[in-house]
């Protein structure tokens, strides 16, 4: 059996997103916009509610399509959709890949310990640092 981090449990959509997507490095513009808005719209919901809800979403942003979601964007802004935090900000940069914060037990972590995460690039000449540990 592997070892994962513990707030996946045995929620089979949860085993499946923390195997094959949480914490890979996403370097593409539409992946990381339906990332920004998925965690958005998972304050206050469990984020197994947004998953499941995950084709839902990409009909309604277009499949998140930058460009054709401009107008939907600007109507949401009219609407009051502000809610983009610090909170939000860190696991959207856990979502894509910006810092690998699987725990060092997970099988995961030494799988994404050599792809390019944020806070490789903050520390290049020292190696690979992460959030648990000193400068």
């Amino acid at each position: 059996m592997l070892n994962r981090c513990k707030w996946v449990g045995n929620d089979p959509i949860y085993i499946e997103y923390h195997d094959k997507e949480w914490g890979v490095p996403v370097h593409d513009d539409k992946k990381l916009f339906e990332f920004i808005i998925l965690e958005g719209a998972q304050a206050g919901l469990s984020w197994s509610t947004i998953l499941k809800r995950r084709e839902n979403y990409r009909k309604a942003f277009a499949d998140f399509d930058a460009g054709k979601s401009d107008a939907l964007s600007k109507d949401l802004k009219k609407r009051g959709f502000k809610f983009v935090g610090s909170t939000i900000i860190y696991a959207h940069m856990q979502a894509v890949g910006m810092v690998n914060d699987h725990t060092t037990d997970c099988f995961r972590y030494k799988e994404l310990l050599g792809q390019r995460h944020l806070n490789t690039m903050i520390y290049p000449r020292r190696g690979v640092k992460h959030y648990d540990e000193s400068p």
